[in-house]
């Protein structure tokens, strides 16, 4: 540490003061502490600085086969869905080798395994929890398109999103803690609320949508004629374009106040950050693949799969970007394609789920920042 002594000539008073500095020999920053009576230390800050590390590192990672992990309850429990095989293997004969797959909640301390659903010769998936982790979003499916249902987890009572004027659920996610949006068979938009209340949305009625995600009074879509992505605002009934074409899905931050977009461009696909408007947009990963994009709760981390090209090699792996150093940090090797993740409330461990061919695994990963916000 250097230090320099200055004699101090005038009476100072009998209290110590830190003062904050520029030096004007080096450029560096220094400490100026007064000390009543006695001396001046001047101490060059740049001598106190740790070394630089990782803004990310990586703690220990848990595996679960045959499990697919879909969100956390608490720190401590996820819901899952992996093969019940107290029942019977299901009909099919194409799915004869199986068993049906039920819905549980699961401690991943203690391993308590609790049924939430469990249904003869039928597979239950595709979760989504609600924000507020009192509803659920599942997928009933055997073979071809599955058929969306909500449940109370107080409950554990479901209802179809189904029937006039819909037709049926092609798509669902949250639009806030009571209410869900989605696709509907019949064509155009529908909304539902976790009381069972389904209506059509007329204000989006364009044919076959591809995404519909809501966010406060802005809708936004695409369509199978039309990719680029749109938004209308429900309370002006005026429509917008982003600028964002060929956009595959939206995942709007926990706020609601960004969006990450995931788009393609040829045969390549990239993972982009923008403003509600699409404005400011930032490519922060691209590659050939891009899968299992998620936020973290407090919108510093953004996991992501992605399969890219590097010095003529192929590189796959789990990647963590974090916004507040702009880095991006692999985590895990050789991940193709997660179809899934999610974050733990704290942001301390993060799931993900991949298809290995056979059947969905899933792996726990602790995540540690050395940055401070």
């Amino acid at each position: 540490m250097n230090r320099r002594k200055i004699a101090i000539m005038a009476c100072v008073p009998a209290l110590l003061i830190t003062i904050t500095a520029c030096s004007g020999d080096n450029g560096g920053n220094r400490e100026v502490i007064r000390e009543p009576g006695k001396t001046i230390t001047v101490i060059d800050n740049e001598s106190k600085k740790p070394a630089a590390g990782p803004a990310i590192t990586v703690g220990g990672i848990k595996r679960y086969e045959k499990v697919e992990i879909f969100g956390w309850l608490d720190e401590d429990t996820v819901i899952v869905s992996k093969e019940n095989e107290s029942l019977a293997k299901m009909k099919l004969e194409e799915l004869a080798d199986s068993y049906p797959r039920s819905l549980y909640r699961v401690n991943l301390k203690t391993g308590e395994l609790v049924p939430l659903k469990e249904q003869e010769n039928v597979f239950l998936g595709g979760a989504s929890l609600s924000p507020d982790k009192k509803h659920l979003i599942y997928q009933e499916y055997t073979l071809g398109d599955p058929a969306y249902y909500v449940m109370n987890l107080e409950t554990l009572m479901s209802f179809g999103l189904a029937g006039e004027p819909i037709g049926g659920a092609m798509s669902a996610r949250w639009a806030d803690d009571g209410n869900i949006i989605g696709a509907s068979y019949a064509g155009g938009a529908y909304t539902a609320t976790t009381n069972g209340v389904i209506a059509a949305l007329d204000e989006l009625n364009e044919g076959a949508l591809i995404i519909v995600a809501k966010l406060g009074s802005s809708v936004y879509y695409n369509t199978n004629a039309d990719e680029a992505l749109k938004v209308l605002n429900l309370d002006t009934k005026e429509t917008k374009d982003t600028g964002l074409g060929s956009v595959s899905s939206v995942i709007p931050s926990p706020d609601g106040n960004q969006l990450l977009v995931k788009q393609y461009e040829g045969s390549r696909v990239k993972l982009v950050l923008c403003d509600l408007d699409g404005g400011n947009a930032k490519t922060i990963a691209e590659g050939a693949e891009l899968g299992g994009i998620s936020w973290s709760a407090d919108q510093r981390l953004i996991a992501y799969s992605m399969q890219a090209e590097v010095s003529g090699a192929t590189v796959k792996g789990l990647y963590v970007h974090d916004l507040l150093s702009d880095e991006a940090t692999r985590i895990a090797a050789d991940v193709e394609n997660a179809v899934s993740s999610s974050w733990s409330l704290s942001g301390n461990e993060l799931s993900y789920t991949v298809w290995n061919g056979n059947s969905y695994d899933s792996s726990v990963v602790e995540i540690h920042t050395s940055l401070q916000p």
